[in-house]
């Protein structure tokens, strides 16, 4: 089993994480939101996570909150991270806005750059001159970017029509273009790909534990990936192609992906955890991972 967290991110840090929240640094701003899994205690003084942070998510409810503002700072901004490949020896630059939504999230899930940098560096290794790649449960497109970045020809689905365009804007920021955007339930998609007989040459799939389709359609983890998984296999292309799988869900355990995923990939799936390394010491848990390159 794997364990990683992003290397290289100059634009995010991950400060200090206990008593249920973390502080973070986007850019040049701090902010301080709610984290379940973070069960143990700060290392750092609450005063001190105070006197850093501009911005502070106070939760209304389960789903929703509101930002207190502890210094000055705006509501959107943009950073950026180098997309890389360490086996071709190429980087390249892609830019995100970033917002304080009132759902707490602010446009990135950073842990997934590890991630970025294996797409980035499976599309540059194939041999198909513009491989076809597949992004679903896509939120704002930190996957589709790096695969595009690559030069592959790259089709984003997400169920949110507001997060699509705010991947729009990321893909605009990043000075890429041609992105396919589709705003449609994943599961729908996918198999209605498979009556179409298309394939890809890479396929992204990170599902949240629960979500809602376009028209209402439901998702939860635990009832629908296997559903899913069976269908994503048949669109993948058989000459070369890789996979990535993440699950975020408290107590989703690493074995769950590699039993999904273990007949098809056989002898190359790489299952693991991926964390966040904070600086002040303790280690983030943020989901589970599977991926595998046939080529």
């Amino acid at each position: 089993m794997l364990l990683l967290s992003p290397q290289k991110f100059t634009d995010y840090e991950l400060i200090d994480v206990g008593g249920f929240e973390k502080l973070e640094r986007f850019g040049q701003y701090i902010t301080i939101r709610p984290e379940p899994q973070a069960v143990w205690d700060k290392t750092l003084s609450h005063a001190e996570w105070e006197k850093r942070a501009h911005v502070k998510f106070i939760s209304k409810s389960s789903s929703s909150g509101e930002w207190k503002k502890l210094k000055a700072m705006p509501e959107r901004w943009t950073i950026s991270y180098q997309v890389r490949s360490t086996k071709m020896d190429e980087t390249q630059p892609i830019s995100f806005k970033l917002s304080l939504t009132s759902f707490k999230h602010v446009g990135i899930f950073p842990e997934q750059s590890s991630n970025w940098d294996y797409i980035f560096e499976s599309v540059k290794m194939m041999k198909t001159p513009t491989p076809r790649v597949l992004n679903l449960f896509a939120y704002t497109g930190g996957a589709s970017l790096a695969a595009k970045a690559a030069g592959a020809d790259v089709t984003h689905v997400d169920s949110i029509k507001q997060v699509v365009s705010w991947s729009k804007e990321n893909m605009e920021l990043s000075n890429l273009s041609n992105i396919r955007w589709v705003v449609e339930d994943a599961l729908k998609f996918v198999k209605r790909e498979e009556k179409r007989g298309n394939k890809y040459n890479g396929i992204i799939l990170d599902p949240p534990a629960f979500g809602h389709g376009p028209n209402g359609e439901k998702w939860k983890l635990e009832d629908n990936i296997n559903e899913m998984i069976k269908g994503v296999l048949n669109l993948l292309d058989d000459s070369e192609h890789f996979l990535i799988l993440n699950a975020y869900s408290l107590g989703f355990s690493s074995l769950i992906i590699e039993n999904l995923l273990k007949d098809k990939a056989k002898q190359n799936l790489s299952t693991g955890e991926l964390f966040l390394q904070s600086t002040e010491g303790p280690k983030l848990p943020l989901g589970v991972f599977g991926r595998w390159r046939n080529f």
